[in-house]
């Protein structure tokens, strides 16, 4: 059976002068229009097309890809405004996706981007868009553990920090941090679990702790200084904002992981930037053997 509003395997059964139909199950024949059938597709072949309503509310596929499926959260833009129905969402196809009035959590304007979860209406069987996050969440209790890394989205900010959406499933707490990015909602990142808290509650964070964060950092610093030929422009003093952009961490992750490569002689600092070491290679001021004098003979 088709699932509408999500990518679908389906059989080329016969064609039209307007296209082919596809064997959707339940929904019965489904028209792909000729202009989405992909060159040297013959009958019986299976097509992955994505099955959504069009603009005259039949059921319809196509090989275009949307921005989300249904199930699937996504910051879209606001292209229209109808002020019987409710906003209207660019999601990558002819047909703009409808967010309704009972769907929204503050008014919209023309240009907007808001973050969505793609779903079938129960009652009229048409994909639309809400943005009460909440209303589609995993109700059971979480069972992340401390330190798993997860996938995130930033919903919005609050004094603490910033809520986020892990793993599409459950609402969390990224807590602001000393030097912190600056983030925004709808922006999808990876995080890790901090901690579990009663109520399932979830505090987050941008990075790893302790040596779990350290260890994968110092091979990744060690590897980006080897392909750049030895340095890198990076250290104590960098911007925060520089540091994520390159490792993707936090200056304290990141001084943290230098500390350890210099404290190991595996780097040293030349201001600007870090420079990788051979520990074989002797440095200025380290003991050496002193060569060993030839051995007189005793007398006799």
């Amino acid at each position: 059976m088709a699932e509408l509003g999500r990518f679908n395997t389906l059989t080329v059964s016969h064609g039209t002068a307007h296209g082919a139909y596809l064997d959707g199950g339940e929904h019965g024949e489904i028209l792909i229009p000729t202009r989405y059938i992909p060159s040297g597709t013959q009958l019986g072949d299976s097509l992955e097309v994505f099955v959504y309503r069009d603009s005259e509310d039949r059921v319809i596929a196509t090989t275009e890809r949307p921005l989300a499926q249904v199930g699937e959260f996504a910051t879209l833009q606001v292209v229209g405004i109808n002020r019987q129905v409710g906003a209207f969402l660019d999601w990558g196809l002819p047909k703009d996706l409808l967010l309704p009035f009972r769907e929204q959590e503050e008014s919209l304007r023309v240009g907007d981007r808001v973050l969505v979860r793609l779903l079938v209406d129960p009652q009229t069987d048409r994909i639309i868009a809400s943005a009460r996050l909440n209303r589609h969440l995993e109700k059971k209790p979480p069972t992340y553990k401390p330190g798993q890394k997860v996938k995130l989205i930033i919903t919005r900010e609050t004094p603490l920090g910033y809520n986020a959406i892990v793993e599409g499933a459950h609402m969390g707490l990224l807590h602001r941090a000393p030097l912190s990015p600056k983030l925004s909602p709808g922006q999808s990142l990876e995080g890790y679990v901090a901690a579990m808290r009663p109520g399932g509650k979830i505090d987050l964070s941008l990075d790893a702790s302790g040596y779990q964060r350290v260890a994968p950092l110092t091979d990744q610093i060690l590897a980006k200084l080897k392909a750049a030929g030895g340095t890198l422009p990076f250290d104590d003093e960098s911007s925060p904002d520089a540091i994520r952009e390159a490792f993707g961490v936090s200056k304290k992750a990141f001084k943290q992981a230098t500390g350890a490569l210099f404290r190991k002689r595996q780097i040293e600092f030349i201001r600007p930037g870090i420079r990788q070491l051979n520990v074989a290679d002797p440095k200025p001021g380290d003991w050496q053997p002193k060569p060993v004098s030839p051995r007189q003979p005793k007398g006799r």
